[in-house]
């Protein structure tokens, strides 16, 4: 008879995506993850399929995770344009620890990039997610006169998006949160009505 499993696969997989996180996917060995998540070998296959499995989940519950909170921003702000600017000024309003570990999605990006379809899948779905959020709230700034009229909404959601995965790389390389700030600031300028 098989012994039950002695731990919490949702405080496992929380205690793999740090990892992921923090050392990357190449970096991570497979014995780093059971230390993490205190499993032996055997276990960690049995429950997760493996390091590149366990890899591809840890980056899904991050993605979801990180995707949810940047919408959240967006649709809850009083004014569409201030909240485009606090969804670009919250990469300077994380602690320095979460600054200098950057992101993991931005990380899967720059260590994979088209080569691992998983992966990239994980990416476009994440970043559609993103841009159809930001593409909402450009219209709706529109709509209250707060951003140019001949700002087009795709082209500027795109901008948009690019720039925080800029910012995200900053705040990895050790750029202020007064840097930070100035950048999302120049962004959104860019799209006020003068």
């Amino acid at each position: 008879m098989a012994r039950p499993k002695e731990f919490d696969r949702e405080a496992a997989l929380a205690a793999a995506k740090r990892v992921f996180w923090a050392k990357g996917y190449d970096a991570t060995s497979t014995d780093d993850l059971r230390h993490a998540i205190g499993i032996g070998r055997q276990s960690l296959y049995d429950t997760f399929g493996g390091k590149r499995a366990l890899y591809l989940e840890a980056l899904r519950r991050y993605q979801d995770d990180s995707v949810a909170a940047r919408i959240k921003i967006l649709r809850t702000a009083d004014s569409p344009l201030s909240a485009i600017e606090q969804f670009l000024v919250a990469v300077a309003r994380e602690t320095p620890t979460q600054r200098a570990m950057g992101c993991m999605g931005v990380r899967a990006i720059c260590d994979f990039g088209t080569s691992d379809p998983d992966v990239s899948e994980l990416g476009k779905s994440a970043g559609s997610l993103v841009e159809s959020a930001l593409e909402e709230t450009l219209r709706n700034a529109k709509a209250k006169n707060e951003v140019r009229p001949s700002v087009n909404v795709r082209a500027a959601a795109r901008f948009l998006q690019a720039t925080l995965i800029g910012l995200k790389v900053a705040a990895r390389a050790g750029s202020t949160p007064n840097s930070l700030r100035a950048i999302a600031e120049v962004a959104v300028d860019g799209l006020r009505k003068k």
